[in-house]
């Protein structure tokens, strides 16, 4: 469909964190964690930066040339216990971000726990896209672009979907649901899913 992808660097840090906070305001995991309006419009891109600077140093952010969408990946090695911190990292992250907020340290934890192990895999840990561009296909172009490099290195993929609108979107791209669906304490369900190599529908 003609999108172009580059992969970003540190010049382009701020437009992806502002980019991952416009798109996941109204996502429910990030209403979730950031349950009072004020705090999440306040707090959340904190969090956000924090992601796209660890995915900077540890993975890849892949960003739409007009910078309307992004995603951030991690490869997990076969012998990684979870996707993207150990357990002092996440007691960290809070610390950094906003130490009174003990739910930043519990998705963290809970994610960690359900992330499958034993396999090398790309871990898809956000992707974004602009609120008035979304439905256009970006997202969906993002994501291709690895799994195409997937299919070819025979490399798995894993996600946590965090709304039933995305999980669609995932499954039509052949990922599965593993296992059962991660419920948030008193919050909503996430949804860990993988995919083998060569699931392109």
């Amino acid at each position: 469909m003609g999108v172009v992808i580059r992969t970003a660097d540190a010049s382009d840090r701020e437009a992806v964190a502002r980019l991952l906070d416009a798109a996941f305001q109204d996502d429910p995991v990030s209403g979730w964690i950031f349950p009072g309006e004020e705090e999440r419009r306040t707090t959340h891109p904190r969090l956000m930066a924090a992601f796209v600077d660890i995915v900077l140093a540890e993975g890849r952010v892949e960003v739409t040339e007009d910078g309307a969408a992004c995603a951030l990946w991690l490869p997990v090695p076969a012998e990684s216990a979870d996707g993207h911190a150990d357990e002092d990292g996440f007691a960290q992250l809070r610390e950094g971000v906003d130490p009174d907020n003990e739910r930043i340290e519990l998705i963290g934890r809970l994610t960690a726990d359900v992330h499958p192990a034993g396999r090398a895999h790309e871990y898809l840990w956000m992707i974004g896209v602009a609120p008035e561009r979304q439905g256009e296909g970006l997202g969906t172009a993002l994501i291709e672009s690895v799994l195409e490099r997937c299919d070819r290195d025979g490399v798995p993929a894993y996600l946590e979907a965090s709304c039933a609108r995305s999980r669609g979107l995932y499954e039509r791209l052949g990922f599965e649901l593993v296992d059962r669906p991660l419920d948030l304490p008193d919050g909503p369900q996430m949804w860990p899913m993988w995919r083998e190599p060569g699931q392109s529908s």
